[in-house]
């Protein structure tokens, strides 16, 4: 009798045991696997993108000092010329009436009535007005416009409610065709409205020198949101519900659990978001992946990167 009960007890206490094994596996297996991300601090760039146009606020006019004869062309239309390089060779009539044979018999006349034009500023040739050799102009005749490179601006058209974000003197980026990214800084606000489109024509300026063709369309990018060191998290572990009323992160209290932390949302763009509220502490970890549907107080398991 002694023996069967002892016989007995060994089975339950084994069945015991293989019961808690497996309740604990179940436990095991009921952790969710997760992947987690630290809270940073930074900039969440929420970029304005609008649009401009090239023009040159000062053109230097060519013109002819006297009446002569048009010799020589050293330029073509677009062509970028710096301040002294000759432009034009000109030939008074009285040059012309002496003749070649008679210049060249006296040293002293070699260059008698020899008229040479130069670029009084760097810039770009934006009009021609004369390139034909041999034809004769008057006095004061225009021959071409140089558009100094050094003037260079940007004629940006804000619509009236992003007006605060351009003010003079905030900074911004020009997108060029190819791509590139150039800073600009905006300088003046024109006091006239756009009827049809109503925006705003703002001035920029490039923070270097930029040789560009005149009415070139480009794009113009600002970031609206000037606060530094915000909290950021990666845009994939803020969740929210349907309405995208209520905004909320699965916050990792230990290594196997984590809880429903309700958060407000700041400013954000494809990749980061920016949590005004609550305070959190540069070591707490936060769901990044496997978060989706989870319940509040979740049994996760951290899988390595």
């Amino acid at each position: 009798m002694i023996k069967n009960l002892i016989i007995i007890a060994m089975l339950s206490l084994l069945f015991s045991c293989s019961r808690n094994t497996s309740t604990e596996d179940a436990v095991i297996a009921a952790r969710v696997p997760v992947k987690v991300s630290a809270m940073k601090r930074g900039i969440v760039s929420d970029e304005l993108t609008l649009f401009a146009s090239t023009l040159y606020l000062k053109r230097n006019v060519v013109t002819a000092p006297i009446p002569a004869f048009i010799t020589q062309v050293f330029i073509k239309l677009g062509d970028q010329v710096k301040a002294g390089q000759i432009l034009y060779l000109l030939e008074t009539k009285e040059r012309r009436a002496l003749g070649s044979q008679s210049i060249a018999a006296d040293s002293s006349l070699l260059s008698f009535g020899k008229i040479t034009i130069k670029a009084s500023a760097s810039g770009i040739i934006s009009t021609l007005d004369k390139q034909q050799i041999g034809d004769y102009i008057l006095e004061g005749s225009q021959l071409c416009t140089i558009a100094e490179s050094g003037v260079l601006a940007f004629s940006v058209n804000v619509p009236y409610e992003y007006i605060r974000y351009v003010k003079a003197g905030s900074k911004g980026f020009v997108v060029m065709p190819d791509n590139s990214r150039h800073a600009i800084t905006f300088t003046t606000p024109l006091t006239t409205m756009n009827v049809l489109a109503q925006t705003q024509t703002i001035l920029a300026k490039a923070n270097q020198t930029m040789i560009l063709p005149e009415n070139l369309i480009v794009k113009i990018l600002v970031n609206r949101n000037a606060e530094a060191r915000q909290q950021v998290l990666p845009k994939a572990c803020v969740l929210s519900d349907e309405m995208m009323e209520n905004f909320w992160v699965m916050k990792l209290v230990n290594d196997s659990t984590a809880v429903k932390v309700v958060v407000t949302p700041g400013v954000g763009n494809r990749d980061s978001v920016e949590i005004k509220s609550p305070l959190f502490s540069p070591t707490d970890q936060f769901l990044v992946a496997g978060n989706y549907g989870l319940p509040d107080t979740a049994r996760v398991m951290v899988e390595k990167n």
